[in-house]
Parts: structure tokens; C-alpha cells; sequence
């Protein structure tokens, strides 16, 4: 009667192993651990791919639509992963699951928490080039330990960090 035990510990043992594993949340850090699927750092930025995405409330086309991210561009915050399926955070701490290839690579970012002023160069003293509301959406080009260059349509400047969310604050692009 000691093998019923030892055979439904195995069974529960591979059980456990092969369950679907999600990598934890962890805002910000500088010392992400690889994902499951896909083998790159969690959390980590990227952005929509075209002008509708569908949210999901799981990893899979068989879980409702839980909301729709309208804007290509639209910086998200992948934090974890499950096979083909990537769970996002946007800049308003909204959650849910998308497809892999509605996301890209490249860096955009949202001005938050309030304006933010565009300089021509990476002080604080530089020239103002314009004053950007909160919300816009900017495309990254370039970050050094506290600034991002930036473009918004035509216009091209400097932006301090803490005016930005999607990128990280010791998080550098070349």
C-alpha cells in the first residue's frame, strides 16, 4: 500500500512541472530574470504594432476581449509571458494578454505623469524647444542615464526621464 502514495506524490510532482509558468512582476528592475518563452528580460518595453489590439483576460484567443488599445505606437510594459501570448501593463496600470505578433520593438513613450518640456539639448538649462502635454505619445530615439531624445511628428528634442513612462530609469538606448 506505500506505492498508492509514492505514485500520486510522482504524478502531483509532474503535475506541478508541467504547468504554464509566468514570470513575477517586478516593476523597474535592473536585474530581470529571462522569460519563459520568448528568452528575453522581464519586465520590458515594447510597443503596439497596429491600430487596434485586442486585450485579453488570458493567454489565448479563447478568453473574451477585455479591452481594445486603439493607437499604433501605444507603449506597453510586458510582464510575463506564456507561450506565444505576452501579458501587457499600460501607462494607466491597466493588465491583460495579447498575441506576440500584435507587439513591435520598437520605443515609444507616453508623457507622464504631467507636461513635459522638449529642450534642445539633454540639461535642464537648455533652449525649450515645446511644451508637451501629458498623454502624447513620442517616439524614443535615444537615452542617456537621465534624458531621451525624442521625436513627435517633425519636431525633435531632449526630454528629462521623469517626464516619461516606457522606459526605465536606469535604462539606456543607443
Amino acid at each position: 500500500m506505500k506505492i498508492l502514495p509514492c505514485f500520486l506524490s510522482a504524478l502531483l510532482l509532474v503535475q506541478a512541472m508541467s504547468a504554464p509558468v509566468f514570470a513575477a512582476d517586478s516593476e523597474g528592475s535592473d536585474t530581470s530574470a529571462p522569460a519563459a518563452a520568448s528568452g528575453l528580460p522581464l519586465p520590458r518595453f515594447v510597443s503596439t504594432r497596429s491600430e487596434q489590439v485586442n486585450v485579453r483576460t488570458g493567454p489565448g484567443e479563447r478568453y473574451p476581449v477585455q479591452w481594445v488599445l486603439r493607437r499604433k505606437g501605444m507603449p506597453v510594459e510586458i510582464i510575463a509571458e506564456y507561450e506565444n501570448w505576452r501579458k501587457i501593463r499600460d501607462w494607466t496600470g491597466t493588465e491583460g494578454w495579447v498575441h506576440q505578433a500584435l507587439l513591435s520593438g520598437r520605443r515609444y513613450a507616453v508623457i507622464y505623469p504631467h507636461d513635459g518640456v522638449l529642450r534642445s539639448d539633454a540639461t535642464p538649462i537648455a533652449q525649450p524647444v515645446a511644451r508637451v502635454q501629458a498623454g502624447v505619445i513620442v517616439r524614443l530615439t535615444q537615452c542617456s542615464a537621465d534624458w531621451c531624445a525624442l521625436t513627435i511628428g517633425e519636431t525633435e528634442g531632449w526630454m528629462s526621464k521623469e517626464f516619461l513612462w516606457g522606459i526605465y530609469p536606469s535604462e539606456k538606448l543607443e
